[in-house]
């Protein structure tokens, strides 16, 4: 399934506010997130409950049936701490499971083979509020279960992506009722009812977290889906936890830059700030060909070490600390000419690791962040990794199960190999930056591999040119990645960049594809600034159809 860009806002206001704020990707999240911040809860409250929101809202993107990782800064020990909620593949996940259903190379994008890993967003909601929750916990889920019970007007967002994939969902009689009603796409602003979704959202507001995975809804979505091919039990839900986990961490500029360590492409973004650190990027200029040249050059590099390792650390011992150390970033820089563009290949050589084949990552994602009066911060990130994951609904749970481990290879060989209870590769990396022991920057973006780009041209635009937050989410971007057959790298580049930088980066060697003036592939970028002063500023992507709220 594929959306069209749409209209975007020409609101370049930077949100403002004293006493808290959230941004995400539809207002209607951040409005409830903001109304449990009114009511005395934390961030993490309000991340639940926006998080809940966008799944009803946005459901294309995010729910129930995904992932989640989550950055949190502590004011009261003025630390970061990363939530993994990232679910591994079922036990009876092997190769040959594959092979035997007719999966020569790879795993399908879409149907029941496609929903192999356990979903894990709902239990690190569990973890984040047991330890940051200040509100009871079915205090959280109002909003989101009227949205369901009652109807959503369809996002614009949403409408474009179904009006694009109708013919996909069309074969879907679970996701057609829903999405299709009638067998027409609904337009901007009709309304969307998910009453099976609210019933789930209400047991699991009432019965806690675990119920998800103890109860009826793991025994429904498996009962629905296995008999159909895909390898989960009622077992690999219920031995699933969420887990807290060291993020991993390097400076920029003054600030220490925190992102979440493998399976995620946290280390990407980290090398990419690691080699930029190394310029001065002020000097570039914000609007020109040198300024994305350089950003491009170092996502080159970044994403041959990503793809030569990234997997489940536990399956294979990948050199973190290495690979994110100043030392090797200064010898790797020296490969960014800033008067012409790399190849794949000179990037590659000389990388030391199991180098592979790119996979290339789609994008069904949602990104946003809370900050409270107290400086509780969270930035979290969660998925259903294509747009409407497997296409598959589980049962009469109205949830929609990710296909997230269909990222996994089919080649033995491979780094990111399917093995039983393995975590597969993950884009999904949210990004938090601290000054001088504070948070100073909650920011990230949808968008599969655009993830580490985007956070690299939000950071410097904020950090190296003194933007506002919203004027650093609307900002022209690029998406470097390579395109439906081709095996080169093209660079889409927003019009707003300007027909001259276009030119001046194909005379550097940038196959470069103009893209419209708001191209949603480049991602939905939120974020949220804490000025010198203590208050926040806030942005949400122009690209989206999100708000940033401040209460």
């Amino acid at each position: 399934m594929a959306g069209p860009a749409h209209r975007a806002s020409d609101d370049t206001t930077p949100a403002r506010a004293a006493n808290g704020m959230v941004a995400a990707s539809h207002r209607l999240a951040s409005e409830a997130g903001v109304a449990v911040l009114a009511k005395g809860g934390s961030a993490v409250d309000a991340a639940i409950a926006a998080n809940a929101v966008l799944a009803v809202a946005y459901p294309h993107m995010c729910g129930l049936g995904g992932d989640g990782f989550w950055l949190i800064y502590d004011p009261k020990t003025q630390r970061v701490d990363g939530i993994e909620a990232a679910g591994p593949a079922a036990a009876k996940a092997t190769i040959d499971y594959y092979r035997a259903r007719g999966c020569a190379h790879t795993i399908p994008a879409r149907g029941p083979l496609a929903a192999l890993t356990v979903p894990g967003a709902v239990d690190g909601w569990r973890l984040a509020h047991e330890r940051h929750g200040r509100l009871d916990w079915a205090d959280l889920f109002g909003a989101a279960i009227r949205l369901a019970r009652d109807g959503v007007d369809c996002a614009a967002s949403l409408a474009t992506w179904i009006a694009g994939g109708s013919a996909e969902l069309a074969l879907r009689p679970a996701l057609a009722r829903i999405f299709l009603p009638g067998g027409t796409p609904p337009e901007h602003g009709d309304r969307i009812v998910q009453k099976l979704l609210a019933r789930t959202l209400e047991r699991i507001a009432t019965e806690g977290p675990r119920a998800f995975y103890e109860r009826e809804a793991a025994a429904t979505i498996c009962a629905a889906l296995g008999p159909r091919g895909s390898p989960l039990a009622p077992e690999d839900f219920a031995r699933f936890r969420a887990e807290w986990v060291a993020p991993i961490a390097t400076g920029y500029r003054g600030h220490a830059l925190y992102e979440m360590p493998p399976p995620t492409q946290g280390l990407a973004a980290l090398s990419i700030a690691n080699l930029l650190d190394g310029f001065d990027v002020a000097k570039l200029g914000a609007k020109t060909a040198a300024y994305f040249h350089h950003v491009a050059e170092a996502v080159k590099l970044a994403y041959a070490d990503r793809d030569a390792w990234l997997t489940d650390p536990r399956f294979l011992d990948i050199p973190v600390s290495a690979l994110i150390d100043r030392r090797y970033a200064n010898a790797r820089r020296a490969l960014i000419d800033p008067k012409r563009a790399r190849g794949d290949d000179e990037i590659a050589a000389g990388i030391p690791g199991p180098t592979r084949a790119r996979q290339d990552a789609a994008g069904g994602t949602c990104y946003f962040c809370a900050i409270d009066r107290d400086g509780l911060a969270a930035s979290v990130i969660q998925s259903l990794y294509y747009d409407f994951g497997s296409a598959e609904m589980g049962g009469d749970t109205g949830i929609v199960l990710q296909n997230r481990g269909s990222f996994f290879s089919l080649d033995p060989g491979h780094p990111n190999r399917l093995e039983p209870l393995k975590r597969t590769f993950h884009t999904l990396i949210p990004a938090l930056l601290t000054k001088d022991g504070r948070p100073a920057l909650l920011f990230g973006s949808m968008g599969g591999e655009a993830q580490p780009q985007t956070q690299a041209m939000v950071l410097t635009r904020i950090v190296d040119f003194g933007m506002d937050a919203q004027a650093a989410v609307a900002a022209p971007r690029f998406l470097l990645g390579a395109t439906w057959g081709e095996a080169r790298r093209t660079m889409m580049l927003e019009s707003r960049a300007g027909r001259g930088v276009a030119a001046g980066l194909e005379r550097l060697g940038h196959p470069v594809m103009m893209a419209g003036p708001w191209e949603e592939a480049v991602g939905h970028a939120q974020a949220i600034r804490i000025r010198d002063d203590g208050s926040f500023e806030g942005g949400a992507d122009p690209r989206g159809d999100g708000a940033a709220v401040g209460l």
